[in-house]
């Protein structure tokens, strides 16, 4: 009898992700990678507008990917919210993601929309040195603020610079192709090796090195620059560089092979397209929106003011495996 009542107590209690209720609903299923509270915010907003509840599960890009490329043959994830076009593109290829092209989508520029509709960026990403302005001066007087990658280098920072991890996160990834493909395989992994042991902590999270910029943990860190215009604008002392010869890329929203809820998930594509949505994302996290039409959050830094390469998101993704290899042969 205890086995049947405690069998019976965990079907009623299981609330999972991927659920286990009997009675169907339209629950939309959302697998983000971008902040938990900028997840929150457009969720509860897309709800009010529509009608439709939604549950999601944040976690990091590496993770989110692939998990949900193993399970293309049985989806439990409507949405991929977020994420560089290399995932994305990893996924597509692995067939885990639905040819979806959104009315909202009209006059984006090319570089958010993919060839067949998989997956479309909804704002724009790019790479730049933070520092926190009171921790630098006071463990490097005198000696003058990176202003390019190859400064990074200096023997000085060593245990100084805070870099996420390129197995878990798209943003350190990012960062690894932008120096294989602005100096040549060669001379890239020849930057990546020296810089490896300079660096002080590789979190998981992308936006762990803006954090611990904030709070004054480390002088240097690497990541996006809206998330250390961000820091800077709310009064930490926090600033940032945008080194020539960055890369640019755009975070993605795609909808799952078969999702199991395909007339909501199409909603929500649509929705975070949207010029409102983008601006909406854009007053949380300094992003700048795909849409020609969304308003730039003030104190955001304009793509104008970087200069960037020429990066083939295709290619870094068909090298990621055996980057990644490397990498962790040099982190070792």
């Amino acid at each position: 009898m205890m086995k049947i009542k405690t069998v019976l107590a965990a079907l009623v209690a299981c609330v999972a992700f991927c659920g286990c209720s009997q009675k169907k609903d339209n629950t939309l299923k959302v697998y983000s990678i971008i902040h938990e509270s900028e997840t929150e915010v457009i969720c509860d907003l897309f709800t009010k507008k529509t009608g439709i509840p939604v549950q999601y599960l944040r976690a990091s890009t590496g993770e989110l990917v692939n998990r949900l490329m193993s399970e293309k043959d049985n989806p439990q994830a409507d949405i991929l919210f977020g994420g560089a076009t290399s995932y994305h593109l990893l996924a597509r290829d692995a067939g885990a993601l639905e040819s979806y092209v959104s009315a909202e989508s009209t006059g984006y520029p090319e570089y958010a929309l993919s060839s067949d509709g998989t997956y479309t960026g909804f704002c724009v990403l790019t790479l730049g040195i933070g520092y926190n302005t009171k921790r630098f001066a006071e463990k490097f007087p005198g000696v003058e603020v990176p202003k390019t990658w190859d400064d990074l280098l200096d023997e000085r920072f060593k245990g100084e610079i805070v870099l996420t991890n390129p197995q878990a996160s798209s943003t350190a990834y990012l960062f690894v192709q932008n120096q294989l493909q602005r100096l040549g395989m060669e001379k890239g992994w020849d930057y990546l090796s020296t810089l490896a042991p300079l660096v002080g902590q590789f979190p998981d999270s992308g936006s762990a090195p803006a954090k611990l910029l904030g709070t004054g943990e480390y002088s240097l860190g690497v990541s996006y620059l809206h998330m250390m215009a961000k820091y800077k604008d709310q009064g930490f002392d926090v600033d940032y560089v945008a080194p020539p010869r960055s890369v640019g890329d755009v975070d993605c929203i795609a909808i799952t092979k078969n999702a199991p809820h395909m007339a909501e998930a199409k909603k929500f594509v649509d929705f975070i397209l949207s010029a409102e949505a983008q601006e909406v994302l854009s007053g949380l996290n300094y992003t700048i929106p795909a849409n020609p039409k969304a308003k730039l959050k003030d104190g955001s830094i304009t793509l104008d003011k970087i200069d960037l390469i020429d990066y083939d998101s295709k290619l870094a993704a068909e090298q990621k495996s055996a980057v990644l290899s490397k990498w962790a042969e040099i982190v070792e």
